[in-house]
């Protein structure tokens, strides 16, 4: 089997975020890791080149494919900010639907910027998102706050 190339890695979350190029970039990602390290309530860690990341669960699926993922993610990359939420888990979907201009993948939420949605059912949504892992997860999640 292929080793993973999403783990954990060593570099600093704080150097990566700082890096960016991009000032409107930098800046909204320093606040969806505002908002994450608030609503997990754990500091984020760099998984792989590019992924910043909050808490983890480890996954097995029937194939005997295995993994550890975190819980909650973002990825500020140079064309759009990639949240990894789950799209179509409920109420996830509902507050999909009223966000504003974005795209999305599988699991994925493309955004331009911060100032193209609705911060606040953002917020919502990266919330409901927690939830749900922690209902799915229950033996790994984090203490409740």
């Amino acid at each position: 089997m292929a080793e993973l190339k999403t783990k954990v890695s060593k570099s600093s979350v704080s150097v990566y975020l700082n890096a960016i190029p991009d000032a409107q970039r930098k800046q909204d990602a320093k606040q969806i890791d505002g908002w994450m390290q608030e609503i997990i309530g754990e500091k984020p860690k760099l998984w792989g080149p590019s992924i910043i990341g909050y808490g983890s669960y480890h996954y097995k699926y029937e194939s005997g494919h295995e993994g550890d993922m975190p819980r909650l993610a973002f990825s500020p990359r140079k064309n759009a900010l990639v949240l990894y939420l789950m799209l179509g888990a409920e109420p996830v979907a509902m507050l999909l639907k009223k966000l504003g201009k974005y795209k999305s993948g599988k699991g994925c939420l493309y955004l331009r910027s911060l100032k193209d949605v609705d911060t606040n059912l953002l917020r919502d949504m990266i919330s409901a998102t927690l939830k749900y892992m922690n209902k799915k997860y229950p033996e790994q999640a984090p203490p409740s706050k």
